[in-house]
């Protein structure tokens, strides 16, 4: 005999009794998730774009124009796989700062490597499909077959930024006209819908990448520019000069179709905010005089002038994106045209701009400058320059223009980092030859306590317990006067340790740097 199980009878007013709370939660939830969603659709779209020079990122080809980046042979300065796989991570890492962990939505990219493999002609989209069962820090593990060493940087790049969760990402290159020329190039990266691309070539320096974006309905006009370098040299500020003109001329056109055309201009313009106020002995600059660089709300605002560089919506003390020998610099930039700054439309969000500055990732702890790449041991460090980011938000209805900082004339210098260092938080060179290289690899462009001998001579070099270190001075007032000081002088300096050339070496960038304390 089967058993029947005893079923409980549940009568109308009972089921009502048991289903209606349930309802009534579920009612609730709904509510909740409508109020939610009106909520989100009600607030106005925003996206990030940020410019970033990423100091050299190469490929892994035994070809290239720079002698820093051998993919042969055992020495500590090889180029490597594991080496590329550290700096892809490091570099996403920052770029997951912004976009809450997706990453800016426009990304201007320098020194990206121009492809010399020219039999490679995978696309970066091909590359992620052929290999999107693996992560990219498996791949670049020992030996590559020539299909991966092959693979141009752009491949390796958007590979990288999918298995981070970076997704959605074109990239957009800029012509290069000469390889046996050109190292380097700039390069956009978008996830907005992109409408049109063009290439303007200058003179002595990477091709402007121009890219007309949509966002929210509008056409965003953005720029990816590396200019001529030398940025205190009068002679290679004639090219600037070029550059800019190239530049202005392309705005010219685009503002006269649109006065109130949406353009942002980035990248390193090898130029700063307050070019010609620090270099007074130039009578004319790219950036400021040829392109129009300025910091006058209210010139934005009356039509007098039709460009403002978003430096000048920071506090002066916090204006800098780069460090040489010694002093602060404003080689990244990102300068808006009159129509993003207007209350209408695409809009810049005030006081959103500024340098993306992360002690332990792409800074060092102290004095808090670039983590430029080292290619010491296995690798660390970014670049030797801050990206700069801004934020962008799409108007439903009109309102008050974003600048509302008073202009600040530029200052006639840009200041050292910092004015006076603080020695005890420095560390003595003699610990040098006890760190492993994973530790050494750590400390390439931090600043030490050089506590030893000089050694003098032509190309000066000091003793540090038993190790001699050649000695960079790049400024030749201070080389002469270091020539000045007697063989086997005992020294406290500060120096920041290098890796050229196969050898540590220590820099030496200001005189304040060789006086004993």
């Amino acid at each position: 005999m089967g058993f029947t199980p005893r079923l409980p009878i549940v009568t109308g007013h009972m089921f009502l009794k048991k289903i209606l709370p349930g309802l009534a939660l579920v009612a609730a939830l709904l509510t909740s998730i409508a109020a939610h969603a009106e909520e989100k659709s009600t607030t106005p779209p925003r996206c990030a774009v940020m410019a970033y020079n990423v100091e050299n990122l190469f490929d892994l080809d035994a070809i290239s124009l720079y002698d820093d980046f051998p993919v042969t042979g055992t020495g500590p300065e090889r180029w490597t796989p594991e080496k590329l796989a550290g700096k892809l991570s490091r570099l996403a890492a920052v770029l997951k700062t912004s976009g809450n962990g997706r990453g800016p939505d426009v990304v201007i990219l320098d020194e990206l490597e121009a492809d010399h493999t020219p039999a490679t002609t995978i696309t970066p989209e091909a590359f992620v499909a052929a290999h999107r069962d693996q992560n990219y820090r498996d791949i670049l593990k020992g030996g590559l077959s020539p299909e991966l060493t092959g693979a141009p940087i752009e491949a390796w790049l958007i590979k990288a930024l999918e298995d981070e969760g970076l997704t959605g990402y074109k990239i957009v290159l800029g012509d290069v006209l000469d390889l046996s020329k050109e190292a380097i190039h700039c390069a956009i990266l978008t996830r907005l819908p992109i409408k049109s691309t063009r290439q303007h070539h200058v003179e002595a320096a990477r091709t402007i990448v121009e890219v007309e974006v949509e966002f929210g309905g509008e056409s965003l006009f953005v720029f990816a520019n590396h200019w001529k370098s030398g940025a205190g040299n009068a002679q290679t500020e004639t090219i600037r000069i070029q550059n800019a003109g190239v530049a202005r001329a392309r705005l010219d056109e685009i503002l006269k179709a649109d006065p109130k055309a949406n353009i942002i201009f980035g990248g390193d313009l090898n130029s700063h905010y307050n070019h010609k106020q620090r270099y007074p002995f130039m009578p004319k600059t790219g950036i400021q005089d040829m392109l129009g660089s300025q910091g006058d709300a209210g010139k934005l605002a009356s039509g007098a002038a039709d460009l403002y560089n978003l430096w000048f919506d920071v506090e002066p003390a916090e204006r800098k994106s780069d460090e040489y020998q010694g002093e602060w610099g404003t080689l990244m930039h990102l300068i808006i045209s009159r129509g993003l700054a207007d209350g209408k439309g695409v809009d810049y969000v005030g006081g959103s701009f500024g340098a993306v500055i992360l002690p332990g990732l792409n800074a060092h702890a102290y004095p808090v400058v670039p983590w430029r790449l080292s290619n010491y041991g296995p690798g660390a460090g970014i670049s030797d320059h801050f990206p700069v980011k801004a934020e962008f938000v799409l108007r439903t209805e009109a309102g008050a223009a974003p600048l509302t900082r008073p202009e600040v004339a530029p200052a006639a210098g840009l200041p050292t980092f910092p004015a006076e260092l603080d020695r005890s938080k420095l560390r003595d060179a003699k610990t040098l030859p006890t760190l492993s290289p994973e530790q050494l690899s750590q400390t390439i462009g931090e600043l030490f306590i050089l506590d030893g001998t000089f050694n003098g001579g032509a190309k000066p070099s000091l003793t540090i317990g038993e190790v001699r270190y050649p000695v960079y001075v790049p400024d030749s007032k201070l080389l002469k006067g270091l020539r000045t000081i007697k063989k086997d002088s005992p020294i406290k300096w500060v120096g920041q340790l290098n890796f050229y050339k196969g050898h540590l070496e220590f820099a030496i960038e200001s005189a304040d740097w060789i006086k004993a304390r």
